[in-house]
């Protein structure tokens, strides 16, 4: 056998396995269905603990001043929480 024939072999057999992978494909992507918002966020969060990721709890400070906005506005420059003393 000549290397032309067995290139020709290789390649009729490779597009033959492409083809039944391509086939294998569309079967799953008709069975595809909507997961709930709930599920993706456990899985997401099973897969960041088991690669070590720990999780930040977030708590709100409130502070106790008389004005709003400058405390926002003092919380958002300093990059701190501002604690009520």
């Amino acid at each position: 056998m000549s290397q032309d024939a067995e290139l020709l072999e290789l390649v009729k057999s490779l597009t033959e396995r492409i083809e039944g992978l391509e086939i294998k494909i569309k079967g799953l992507e008709l069975r595809t269905q909507d997961v709930p918002e709930e599920t993706l966020v456990a899985i997401a969060a099973a897969v960041a603990a088991y690669l070590g990721h720990r999780a930040r709890r977030r708590q709100p400070h409130f502070t106790t001043g008389r004005n709003w906005t400058s405390n926002t506005r003092r919380a958002q420059h300093a990059h701190h929480p501002l604690y009520t003393r």
